[in-house]
This record gives structure tokens, sequence and C-alpha cells, in this order.
């Protein structure tokens, strides 16, 4: 990381370049007789009183003192690394959006606010693509609100990590007090490779439109069947995959060029036997019956195991996303 001009440190930020991706570097004392440095690279989200706050692309928020400053400055975005499909982050907002549709929703501004008796957070969160149209306090105000007035707690989705993405607004939040409770990371990749995996047992998984008992038996997320078959099958073309006896499941949404898969959930006495894997190779051999060529999907930043699964069928990781609540909500 390269801070110098001429031989020299410089600061070379001012609290004018609040919102852009920055890279700084902090004095952290010595060591040995040698000073200690700390490099950090974010979106500088504030500059306040002395303390400059920078959100990491995974959405942890970095305090730095003025006085610790030893070397800054902008920074371009970061080069894609990805090897599967270019999108950017609206695009794939509304993409998983449309895979997980609300009951309910009522436009705020350029906000959305969706509600569906709590099945999901995905379903029951702002997403903020844009200005709410009036003040920020005001429109969380309204957030609060209108989830109080249908029994839920109040969330809004924001992301972090690439172009576009939501990090002042996460910054903003979080002066609020707001929690961030889950964070998920979007991934991304070429759908063909998934579809020529070779797993076993990838023929015998059978494709409906409708989730059956068995399939809502082993998501295992269901506390009201009726709400959660509702909730499920709604999207552009919605398809479920299972494995006889229930031993793994999956869902997927094709939407254009795009092929979302959710739920891949095994039963924990067969993991490790490549299930997932077939149950992900047959739903997006019936993606590219639909003409879609790229994939998505969600997975939680602490899901170890699932995250190893997507490194190994080429996926990649586009943006991270956060579900803040409100504090008493």
């Amino acid at each position: 990381m390269e801070f110098t001009a001429g031989g020299l440190l410089e600061v070379r930020i001012t609290p004018a370049d609040v919102g852009k991706r920055v890279s700084v570097r902090r004095a952290e004392g010595e060591l040995g007789g040698s000073p200690q440095f700390t490099d950090t690279v974010g979106v500088l989200t504030s500059w306040d009183r002395g303390v400059l706050l920078i959100t990491r692309k995974n959405g942890e928020s970095v305090r730095i003192a003025e006085s610790a400053l030893v070397a800054g400055k902008v920074v371009p975005p970061a080069p894609a690394r990805r090897r599967g499909p270019a999108a950017s982050f609206e695009e794939l907002s509304r993409v998983a959006a449309r895979s997980w549709q609300p009951l309910e929703s009522e436009p705020l501004g350029e906000w959305t606010l969706r509600a569906a008796g709590g099945f999901t957070r995905r379903a029951n969160s702002v997403l903020p693509l844009g200005d709410p149209g009036i003040p920020l306090d005001d429109a969380l105000a309204r957030v609060t609100s209108w989830y109080a007035e249908r029994g839920l707690p109040a969330y809004v989705q924001a992301a972090t990590g690439a172009a576009g993405t939501q990090e002042l607004l996460c910054a903003e939040l979080e002066r609020r007090g707001w929690v961030s409770e889950v964070s998920a990371e979007v991934r991304i990749g070429a759908l063909a490779p998934v579809a020529d995996v070779d797993a076993p047992g990838a023929g015998s998984v059978r494709l409906t439109r409708v989730p059956d008992e068995e399939w809502l038996g082993r998501y295992g997320k269901v506390s009201d069947p009726d709400l959660a078959r509702r909730m499920l099958v709604e999207g552009p073309s919605v398809w479920f995959a299972a494995l006889p006896g229930g031993r793994a499941i999956g869902r997927l949404v094709v939407d254009g060029r795009w092929a979302g898969f959710a739920a891949v959930t095994v039963d924990p006495e067969h993991r490790r036997e490549g299930l997932a894997t077939a149950v992900m190779a047959a739903l997006a051999r019936r993606a590219l019956e639909e003409g879609a060529s790229a994939a998505w999907l969600q997975v939680e930043t602490d899901n170890a195991a699932a995250r190893g699964l997507y490194d190994g069928l080429g996926f990649s990781t586009h943006h991270t996303y956060h579900h803040y609540r409100a504090v008493g909500s």
C-alpha cells in the first residue's frame, strides 16, 4: 500500500472526502523501538470532532483518532476479481427482493417497506435503494411505527462492500443505536459450472412448483405452514427440489438471466455426502433450460460449511448485507 510522495508520508484526505473509499495508516505506538502502524481500507463514513469512522467492506466500523493518522488517500473501488457475471449492487438487490416477495409493501420515497407476517427478515425489512424523500430521522420514525402497527420489529436491510452500497446509511443507523443482528454475503457465479457438476444422486432430485409437507419439515423454519407456503411460491419462476426422504432440499427462483438458490438444507445425518451439491446441480440444469446464465445466493457470514461449499462451486462474494434492528423494537 503506497502512501508516499517524494519519500514522505502524506495525509491527503479531509472531512470533505466523507462518502469516498479511502486507505489510511495510523500509528500504533512502538515495539522494540520500532514504530508500529495499522492500515485500514474502507468508506470514510464520518469525520467529526477529531475522530474518523471508516466502514470496511464486511460492515465493520473502525474508529481512528485524527491525531494518530500518518497517511491517507482516496482510492478507487476495489477491482473486480469475480469469475462469474458482472452485476451492479442495485440489480442484484432488486433480483433478490423479487425472490423473497412480501405480502404487503409500501413506498417511502425510494425506500420500500416490506412485511410478511414475520416470515424471513428479507421480506420483513426496509429495502432502502435510494432517498426516502424526507429527513433520515423522520424516515426511521415512520419505519418504526409502520412495523409496530403490524406487530413486527423494525428492520432495515443495508449493504457494504461494493460500488454503490450503503456504508453511509449503515453508519447513520449505528449512530442512532440500531443494531446489526445478521450479516450475509451475496455471492454470484456462472450457472453452467454448477449444472455440470457430476454429483451422485442429482438424477434422483424431484422438482416441483409447490413445497410439500416433507420439504417444509426439512426447511425447519416454519411456524405457520400456510403462510410459509404462500410466501415461498412467490417469484418469477420458482422451483423446489428434494431428495427422497427429505434428505436434502433447495429452492430456486429463475428471473431473467439470474437463478437464485436458497433454502439449501441437508439432513444432519446425511451431511458430507454431496447432497447439497446434487440438489443445486439439478436446480441449475432446470434454470439453464429456462434461459438463465448467472447464479446468485445468500449465505450468512458465520456459516463456514456453506461458504466452503459455495467456494467449491465457483461463487464469489459481491457484497455483504446487514439487517439493522431498531432499539426496543
